[in-house]
């Protein structure tokens, strides 16, 4: 499913126009990159949790040339599945909750 599947799917659902669906799906994407640009951690139950990881800088290498290079420190979005959803996927679980 892509981003404008879930603005139909929503759409539908709840009986708004594709228009104020899609402004629903981009608040709650946004407040949730929001969240994790504070550094927060984001959890939606039955889903599972987004954090963010730090890396520190570290000497790599070019794969292209084999020179060695400084990589930057980086904060990398990680997502950590639910029990629930591991569970639902794994029996098949076709039938969304309401």
């Amino acid at each position: 499913m892509n981003k404008s599947e879930l603005v139909e799917k929503v759409s539908q659902k709840v009986n708004l126009t594709k228009k104020k669906a899609e402004d629903v799906v981009n608040l709650i994407f946004d407040a949730m990159v929001q969240a994790m640009v504070r550094g927060d951690r984001v959890e939606i139950r039955g889903l599972g949790s987004f954090v963010v990881k730090t890396y520190g800088a570290y000497r790599g290498r070019n794969p292209r040339t084999g020179q060695s290079i400084q990589v930057k420190p980086k904060k990398l979005p990680f997502f950590k599945v639910g029990k629930e959803l591991k569970k639902r996927v794994d029996q098949g679980d076709n039938n969304p909750s309401s």
